[in-house]
């Protein structure tokens, strides 16, 4: 079904074989999640084993585990060569632990019952328009991974690797060069504002999140030698958010929310920032057309689990915006998905 050679790609299949290709998607996932629990990648680094070794090593049955990696190799994840043994591919070295473009983190949340679980209800979500998490697990997807402390810990994991990436790119492609006192908000572990610092030794930072996370934060902070740089507060940005800073981020924090809280959060922001200030979002654009777009793909799982939250489109945000007392000046893309949206007080 998945034939990955020269004289037929996907873009060659008749429509009917395309879409069933496209209709089983979730079992190459499931599988992938499998090799990247089991640690496979990491195992082939140093070349190519059989899977009775691979078996032995990560303590699986041998035969499935064989079968798992044909199919998967089937697909460009892995590659068998001499017959029983398997090798990386591009593709499979992405979902090695120390790659600084691993998705080994994102492929193991993948896998989770509470990830996985709500995208069986999107039909009755798509009759709705309500999300479904609260309705399975009981409380809110933020309260459960607060209760849950491996089920944070694999998110916190996924959403670091699956960032990092994308925090160089806007380490990198945005000029920051007029900030001299930045404040994230919501800025989680501080990644983000850490490798900003890091290439702009002028710029002071503020890291604002909840107390808990700003806990876990102080570790990397401190690490990274920040500490006089950078200073870590703790709160909750429905209240208030620090003032001081003449530019405010926020990334990934928007599209959680529907617009009365979006507007909320923004609106805590405007309350505290002088008139010469940035507003700094950093989110994914929905483009207009067809085009294939990360973002829309995130959307829907968006829709599932957060109350109201959206991927929005620049229209949908220079609406938000106005709302909550700001002009959208310009979009800086990036080489990533992502986009910055910096706007002014008004």
């Amino acid at each position: 079904m998945y034939e990955l050679d020269d004289s037929k790609n996907f873009h060659d299949l008749k429509p009917t074989e395309t879409l069933l290709q496209m209709i089983v998607a979730p079992w190459v996932s499931r599988a992938i999640y499998v090799a990247a629990e089991l640690g496979i990648a990491d195992l082939l680094k140093n070349g190519s084993q059989s899977s009775d070794e691979l078996a032995k090593a990560t303590g699986v049955d041998a035969r499935s585990l064989y079968r798992l990696l044909r199919t998967l190799a089937s697909v460009g994840v892995f590659a068998e060569g001499n017959p029983g043994y398997f090798e990386l591919t591009p593709l499979a070295a992405c979902l090695q632990s120390d790659r600084s473009d691993s998705v080994r983190g994102y492929a193991i949340k993948s896998g989770q019952i509470w990830d996985w679980q709500p995208w069986g209800y999107l039909l009755n979500t798509i009759k709705t328009g309500k999300p479904v998490f609260k309705d399975i697990f009981g409380v809110e997807i933020f309260d459960y991974l607060t209760t849950h402390p491996e089920a944070s810990k694999i998110y916190d994991q996924a959403m670091s690797s699956f960032s990092a990436k994308r925090i160089a790119t806007i380490a990198a492609e945005y000029d920051f060069s007029s900030i001299h006192n930045l404040v994230e908000v919501g800025g989680g572990r501080g990644s983000l504002l850490a490798s900003i610092l890091k290439a702009n030794p002028t710029i002071q930072g503020v890291l604002f999140d909840a107390p808990h996370v700003i806990e876990d934060a102080r570790h990397l902070i401190a690490s990274e030698g920040l500490l006089n740089r950078c200073e870590l507060l703790a709160g909750d940005f429905f209240v208030s958010v620090p003032g001081g800073g003449n530019a405010y981020l926020l990334k990934h924090i928007i599209h959680d929310w529907d617009d009365e809280c979006a507007i909320k959060i923004l609106q805590n922001c405007r309350s505290v920032m002088p008139s010469n200030a940035k507003l700094l979002v950093v989110e994914m654009v929905i483009p207009q057309g067809n085009e294939p777009f990360f973002g829309k793909l995130l959307d829907l799982q968006v829709l599932l689990n957060y109350q109201g939250g959206c991927e929005r489109t620049e229209a949908e945000y220079q609406t938000l915006f106005k709302a909550a007392g700001f002009k959208l000046t310009k979009i800086v893309p990036t080489s990533s998905p992502l986009s910055i949206l910096e706007a002014v007080p008004v």
